[in-house]
């Protein structure tokens, strides 16, 4: 199924209304047009002038426009496939991206090999292309790691699950990198639903007072799990930034041509010196906020179609169709591709090791301790006991 995002509209709730099956949904008028939010690609795949962010992909080449076609569409073949293998019981859990594949590959691409990123735990497209593999993502969803990748190797820090937590550490990163005179900048991802967390305020406060050179990136879904943006804030989210006292900016998160301009702009203004910039995605989630989740419990199917009819994928297409940049060939080979990759990612989650049992009990302390100790000794006699009870239960012939 393919999904496309309509022209963004500022936040806005009406009465709760009884759907035909009799739950309370939210009733939302329809996406409009939104003269605050940057766009450079229309949902219909047409390319509109910006004056003042244009100059960031002009340069842009046919093949880098196939490119980001083909970084998104990877994107969500990988997501569709972690989806999947979740309800077939090989992933404990998984948080979709579908529908932000533009919002992440766009921001993602912007981003130079020494600038550094701080995800969340749904960044699998800005994973993507900071070069970590996708499979590596998928071992603590697993329950096999605590992250699978070296930060370091490709600048791109592990997943953080405490909402909001990783502002301030991109924060502090980036006003370490100030202190050391480096020609880089740090870019820090989060959600609608974090932007109401006292971690994030404080990451607005201290990046503005040092002039930090950070790029908060909101991708602005719309719903916190279901708590819709409106009940967070009575403002557009990219406001905020006026009262820390650096710019905002709101761009429409399912335009992935916008999104790269503009988070090139902000990570350039972040070398350049003149400080923090918060970047407002304005995209749709359309599917759950991870597998755990139903989204019909709490948002109407109106809303959900109206977003469908315009894909962050579909829009790109479009434009590359109408540009002559791309043909059916090009697009065949990228279905083969996309195929391949998730029957790659299937196979190297299945083939993923257990983990060693006792490793939980390592480096607790620097010189060990003697309750940790005991500690691994009544676990150890724990598990020795699942061997004693089979033993046993096929000695007296009852089988497992």
């Amino acid at each position: 199924m393919t999904v496309e995002s309509t022209a963004a509209r500022k936040p806005r709730r009406s009465a709760g209304t009884k759907s035909t099956a009799g739950k309370r949904t939210t009733a939302r008028k329809s996406p409009g047009t939104d003269p605050e939010l940057v766009q450079l690609l229309t949902p219909e795949g047409e390319r509109v002038k910006n004056a003042e962010f244009d100059k960031y992909v002009a340069g842009i080449t046919p093949e880098e426009l196939r490119g980001l076609y083909r970084d998104m569409v990877l994107t969500r073949r990988f997501d569709a496939e972690a989806t999947s293998l979740q309800r077939q019981g090989e992933l404990g859990l998984w948080a979709s991206l579908l529908g932000q594949e533009a919002a992440q590959i766009g921001s993602g691409r912007a981003t130079r090999e020494d600038d550094y990123v701080f995800p969340t735990y749904r960044e699998h497209g800005v994973a993507w292309c900071r070069g970590v593999d996708p499979t590596n993502l998928l071992g603590m969803f697993r329950g096999v790691n605590n992250g699978g990748w070296d930060p370091n190797s490709n600048n791109f820090q592990l997943y953080t699950i405490v909402i909001g937590s990783q502002t301030l550490h991109a924060t502090g990163y980036a006003m370490g990198i100030a202190k050391d005179g480096a020609d880089s900048a740090v870019i820090a991802y989060f959600g609608d639903g974090a932007s109401s967390q006292g971690d994030v305020a404080e990451s607005f406060t201290f990046s503005a007072v040092y002039n930090a050179p950070v790029v908060f990136f909101c991708q602005n879904n719309q719903w916190a799990i279901s708590e819709p943006t409106e009940k967070q804030t009575r403002v557009p989210l990219y406001q905020r930034a006026q009262g820390f006292g650096f710019p905002g900016v709101r761009v429409d998160g399912n335009d992935v041509l916008a999104c790269l301009a503009v988070t090139k702009w902000a990570l350039e203004r972040a070398r350049a010196g003149e400080g923090p910039t918060l970047v407002e995605a304005y995209t749709y989630r359309m599917g759950a906020h991870t597998t755990s989740d139903d989204p019909t419990r709490y948002r109407g199917d109106e809303e959900r179609v109206a977003w469908e009819a315009k894909d962050p994928i579909l829009r790109l297409r479009r434009y590359l169709e109408a540009s002559n940049h791309a043909d059916e060939g090009f697009f065949a080979e990228l279905e083969t591709e996309s195929e391949a990759l998730g029957k790659r990612v299937r196979e190297a989650v299945r083939a993923m090791p257990d983990p060693d049992h006792f490793a939980i009990f390592e480096n607790v302390y620097a010189d060990g301790h003697a309750l940790v100790d005991e500690e691994r000794a009544q676990f150890a006699a724990y598990q020795a006991s699942f061997a004693t009870d089979i033993e046993s239960g096929f000695a007296a012939g009852s089988g497992v």
